[in-house]
């Protein structure tokens, strides 16, 4: 008997939401003036000049990385890159889960201002994981949802591979017609299988449960000016 009995997600939404097209269309033409948090800004600085002393490796982000088990994961399957996890809660970033690798490195920080940070900053990831399911599934709560928040652009923007993972299809439906609408490619869905060594403890629950799991997987090019305003972001 498993020992995992995580519900699946309860949603009245049963179709792609009918304000998405809109909220992403908003995103990408108005600038979004919340300001940087100061604590975000230093972690950011610190992430940077780590990242600045690896010179010729490849950057992987990591982001909402939770406890940081995706992060070292992925650290020790590509050890040829950089890996930053990055999370905002200080919590769950102390647990721990083994020695961190050498080419890993965990930054608490809020993601709204981090990929803001980042597209300003020339970051250019390879690989960008968001492994966390955020899918916050009442019709009314769209605008939580990465893709329905106005940061999303700056996602789009960072380009590399990204992939996006959850177990409910809604969310990553919704996902791919965003990435779409805002970068003109197509994010191919799907089911997927974590195998024997998942990279996150919701994907081990998940499967345990006997839930599906889903995700897309797109291949973005750099796009620094997709989020209005970077260029006038201060001290970068």
């Amino acid at each position: 008997m498993t020992q995992f009995h995580s519900r699946p997600i309860s949603s009245g939404q049963t179709e792609p939401h009918e304000d998405l097209t809109r909220r992403v269309g908003r995103a990408l033409s108005h600038v979004w003036r919340k300001p940087i948090s100061g604590h975000t800004r230093a972690a950011f600085e610190q992430a940077d000049a780590w990242r600045r002393t690896r010179k010729g490796r490849g950057l992987i982000l990591d982001s909402c990385c939770g406890v940081g088990l995706s992060t070292r994961k992925l650290a020790m399957r590509f050890p040829e890159y950089s890996v930053i996890g990055v999370d905002r809660s200080a919590d769950r970033l102390s647990r721990d889960h083994g020695e961190l690798p050498d080419n890993a490195l965990l930054v608490r920080a809020d993601l709204m201002d981090f990929w803001r940070l980042a597209l300003a900053g020339g970051w250019r990831p390879e690989r960008h994981y968001l492994l966390y399911p955020n899918p916050y599934p009442k019709s009314v709560q769209l605008k939580m949802r990465w893709h329905g928040h106005p940061v999303f652009p700056a996602i789009v923007g960072l380009g590399g591979r990204l992939e996006v993972r959850s177990n409910w299809r809604l969310y990553i439906e919704e996902f791919a017609i965003a990435v779409a609408q805002a970068s003109g490619v197509t994010a191919p869905l799907g089911p997927f299988d974590p195998g024997d060594d998942p990279l996150t403890h919701f994907e081990r629950k998940y499967q345990a449960s006997g839930q599906p799991l889903w995700h897309l997987v797109v291949q973005l090019d750099y796009r620094p000016g997709l989020l209005p305003g970077t260029e006038l972001m201060p001290g970068l």
